[in-house]
């Protein structure tokens, strides 16, 4: 059974509340794509542990799950969401 997503405005709320300063901007007003969340990864985020939040080009694998950080895409998961990069600078979350 699929796990139900978070409502996108929920999850926003959130984001905001877990991560302070982070862009949570919808994907409709990045490139007109329905449904998703636009975050930057340039601004520096980090998670409880002090490492960055996105990091694109790490190959710690340990730390990061494909560049997002392992707290924040298991607590997507755990959301029903997912992040996804769009550039080096620019990551996407989206529904499961």
């Amino acid at each position: 059974m699929a796990l139900k997503a978070t409502p996108r405005d929920v999850l926003v709320q959130l984001l905001a509340l877990r991560y302070p300063g982070m862009l949570l901007k919808t994907t409709e007003q990045f490139d007109g794509s329905e449904g998703g969340i636009w975050t930057s990864a340039e601004d520096g985020l980090e998670a409880k542990d002090g490492f960055k939040l996105f990091n694109y080009y790490t190959e710690d694998f340990k730390k990061y799950n494909l560049g997002v950080h392992v707290d924040l895409a298991e607590w997507l998961e755990g959301n029903g969401w997912y992040a996804e990069w769009c550039d080096p600078g620019t990551v996407m979350i989206w529904p499961e």
